[in-house]
């Protein structure tokens, strides 16, 4: 697959035929969801009136948008005018939305193509997108394991060759894990940079919507599109455009990169470990300056995101009860409709959040658990602002292990949970944080490398990312 800057020059120099090449990609995308089962919807209609409309554009020669023909496959729980947004629940399963999330309004105004909906976790909860009501997501590089959670969809699209960028959505690390595990570069940004209106909320201070790409160029152009303040969501920030593609190619010496001491203990894989240690070396060699750093309260990050998650999650799904939304049981009594509509519409680890929720939320136990998880939260965020007080980027894994079997962990929630322990806390404090491909183990599983950066230093993560990736070919 070329990389979206690669597409859009052949697509300028007419060496690509805008018709007939979404022609094939759409019979591709058949292809890959019976394969991968990765997407949910395959927007066809909606893809080639917009070939229609660029290739009208073309021909009277008015102005390209920066995304130019560009495909893109959109995760299921961002919201696209007159096409389900399901968010892979049976509760939503027909739900239609009126309107269009920004994200949508920006790609459509940058003239990219939306070819799909990307299939991913229920509600965005999970780790390995083994709990989408329409069934589990599978891993391109092997079939038998996981691609990651909860945008495993949208990662998959990306590393089968439909599309150089693709939007997922990351609450504890569900764009960068997922990329982790399939080879392609994800990036949550800052909390705030990107508008959520439009997004189905899971955890709302935690929530992000962020590019996934097949390479980190590809994920500054997108991120460059969706970013910018939105009147439409009250927690959008406003932020000052940079140039990311010059950022790039400023290259990494002189750049100060910490090592936090807690996310290279136990638990760690021996090749990723091995994989990270031999690309610190080639980093050195370039020029950068590597400093050794703690971040004391990485080890309550899990218990503490899982709370505050999961309290959030509660809140946000309790609007599902079958009046407003979706799904409604049968019943002759009103309690009745209640229960059944949210019994039969919700899967297991969305029930098993909503309780968790309720019961941290619940008198008695809100102090015990929810308060002193936001105390936990302050303290983290906090650590992240000294540390960058003193270095530029944080280089560390993106997870602990490559792409696991599916039903490998199926039966112990708590083991699944520890499969987000190096990028939740990115979540917690509200900073950038990107995964890169940095090659693959014995099993010629991809292995990714994660960098955190201060709050709306996002140029930093692309100048970065992009040394890495060149190092890592």
């Amino acid at each position: 697959m070329d990389s979206a800057l690669d597409l859009q020059r052949r697509i300028a120099a007419g060496e690509i035929s805008l018709e007939s090449y979404y022609e094939t990609l759409l019979s591709e995308c058949v292809s890959a969801k019976a394969r991968f089962n990765c997407l949910t919807a395959i927007t066809n209609q909606l893809a080639m009136a917009t070939v229609e409309r660029l290739k009208t554009n073309l021909k009277n020669d008015r102005p390209k948008g920066k995304l130019f023909g560009l495909p893109v496959v959109v995760k299921d729980n961002i919201c696209l005018r007159d096409y389900p947004t399901t968010c892979a629940s049976k509760i939503l399963e027909n739900f239609v939305p009126p309107y269009n999330a920004t994200v949508i309004d920006r790609l459509i105004a940058e003239d990219a193509v939306i070819i799909a909906k990307a299939n991913m976790d229920e509600f965005a909860m999970g780790s390995s997108n083994e709990n989408s009501a329409f069934g589990p997501v599978l891993n391109p590089h092997d079939s038998t394991r996981i691609p990651g959670g909860s945008s495993g969809g949208s990662a998959v699209a990306v590393a089968a060759g439909l599309t150089p960028i693709a939007l997922g959505s990351d609450t504890g690390g569900s764009v960068r894990q997922p990329a982790a595990h399939c080879g392609v570069v994800g990036l949550k940004p800052t909390y705030g940079a990107v508008s959520r209106y439009g997004l189905v909320a899971y955890a709302s201070s935690l929530d992000q919507i962020g590019p996934l790409a097949s390479d980190v160029e590809s994920a500054a152009l997108l991120y460059s599109v969706i970013a910018g303040h939105d009147p439409k969501d009250s927690t959008s920030a406003q932020i000052t455009a940079v140039d990311h593609q010059s950022e790039m190619q400023k290259g990494i010496k002189g750049l100060r990169i910490g090592l936090p001491r807690e996310y290279f203990g136990d638990g760690l894989d021996n090749e990723i470990r091995s994989s990270i240690q031999s690309m610190i070396a080639k980093l050195k060699s370039e020029g950068a300056e590597f400093i050794d750093v703690s971040l004391p309260h990485t080890e309550y990050a899990i218990a503490t995101y899982y709370i505050i998650a999961d309290a959030e999650a509660s809140s946000n799904l309790a609007r599902y009860d079958g009046v407003k939304y979706g799904l409604r049981a049968k019943n002759e009594d009103l309690i009745s409709m209640y229960t059944n509509t949210r019994h039969e519409g919700f899967g297991a680890e969305v029930k098993r959040r909503i309780m968790l929720g309720t019961y941290v939320l619940s008198a008695g136990y809100y102090d015990a658990y929810y308060q002193k998880a936001m105390n936990v939260r302050s303290i983290l965020k906090q650590e992240f602002a000294d540390v960058f007080k003193v270095v530029d980027v944080l280089l560390t894994p993106t997870t602990p292990t490559t792409a696991f079997k599916i039903g490998e962990k199926s039966n112990d929630p708590l083991e699944m949970y520890l499969s987000d322990i190096y990028t939740v806390s990115a979540n917690l404090a509200g900073v950038p944080a990107m995964s890169v491909p940095i090659g693959k183990d014995g099993k010629n599983l991809p292995i990714g490398l994660q960098l955190t950066a201060k709050h709306f230093d996002e140029a930093v993560l692309f100048r970065a990312g992009k040394t890495v990736e060149r190092l890592a070919k």
